[in-house]
């Protein structure tokens, strides 16, 4: 029975390498745990509950909002905004933050995140998630401010993902380690089935959306073939090309087999699509732990001062040898 770990028990023993720890991160963790169960039987249900489908209006990032969406975000805030854990939330679907303010005060901790990771692929029964990363408040009374939010994901107390397919996974880190649960639907619970997770060293897969190859910086092209065993001068993998259109399931599949997701910029204007606070920065942290690196082409994204709540970036994350060849086709390119 010493193998039969709940998630609560985990976070409640991870909570002892967090001297004068009050509890109330660790329940933190468990709410979002909650709010996981409860996404998860919806996305299940989904067909059935007359919910798959647009919700008919657009979110701050100009996409249509899928009304599993909305159920996600609203599912992840009612969990929380009672509770006195949190000071403020932030959504990849809202456009502000959202404050918490309730009988119990105001919490020291900052909510960030992605409610539904994918959601283009619910209509066809295909993999989703959520993401989500915590700061610790920098204010000590008072309104949360925009600066509480605005950290860069080396100073996060934490950071998971959810992944809604066969079954229901929850990966997180508090800094120690990555450690991965599989929901037990007979007993509602999430158990440890994956401890301290290691990106395998020998990588299978690169994960991209090729399409976009016209769009490409040349360094990001020559990178794409030396992953695949085409690059005409440099020695190259010869990895496996799996793309989902999910960022949760592309990055859990590497993370779990070893390999790179990448989503590069456009090569007109710079600008990357994924958010760097909802997205990149909380699993930049699980790879982190895992022995892996992200980086957006140039830099650690962990390293990156967000200039705002819905800031994008170019990212690159999984194997960090993976990873650092990208800076260097980047980086030769940039330089000729």
């Amino acid at each position: 029975m010493d193998k039969f770990i709940t998630i609560e028990r985990h976070i409640i023993e991870q909570e002892k390498h967090s001297p004068g720890a009050t509890g109330a991160f660790s329940n933190l963790l468990y709410d979002i745990a909650t709010s996981a169960k409860l996404i998860g039987r919806e996305v299940r249900r989904a067909g059935l509950t007359n919910i798959l489908g647009m919700f008919g209006r657009e979110n701050v990032q100009g996409e249509q909002q899928m009304k599993l969406d909305v159920f996600a975000e609203e599912m992840i805030l009612r969990m929380n905004e009672y509770t006195g854990r949190l000071g403020a939330m932030a959504s990849e679907e809202s456009e502000d933050l959202i404050h918490v303010r309730n009988a119990h005060g105001e919490g020291k901790y900052i909510l960030l995140f992605d409610p539904l990771d994918g959601s283009s692929n619910i209509d066809v029964n295909g993999t989703v998630g959520t993401i989500f990363g915590i700061h610790r408040r920098l204010s000590h009374d008072g309104d949360v401010t925009m600066e509480d939010a605005l950290q860069p994901g080396k100073v996060m107390a934490g950071a998971g993902y959810v992944i809604y397919g066969p079954s229901v996974m929850l990966v997180y880190t508090t800094g120690n380690g990555a450690h991965g649960f599989t929901l037990d639907p007979t007993l509602g619970e999430f158990l440890l089935s994956h401890p301290n997770i290691q990106i395998p060293q020998k990588p299978k897969y690169y994960s991209v959306n090729q399409s976009n190859w016209p769009k490409w910086t040349e360094g990001v092209k020559q990178y794409t073939q030396w992953l695949s065993g085409r690059h005409p001068t440099e020695p190259s993998h010869t990895l496996s090309a799996r793309y989902v259109g999910s960022l949760v399931a592309d990055f859990h599949r590497n993370l779990l087999h070893g390999g790179v997701y990448y989503y590069p910029a456009d090569a007109k204007d710079g600008k990357g699509k994924l958010r760097l606070l909802y997205e990149c920065a909380p699993l930049a942290l699980i790879a982190q732990q895992a022995g892996g690196y992200a980086s957006d082409g140039h830099r650690d994204v962990l390293d990156i001062a967000p200039d705002g709540l819905h800031m994008r970036t170019q990212v690159f994350i999984g194997n960090r040898d993976l990873v650092e060849k990208a800076e260097h086709f980047i980086r030769q390119c940039d330089e000729k």
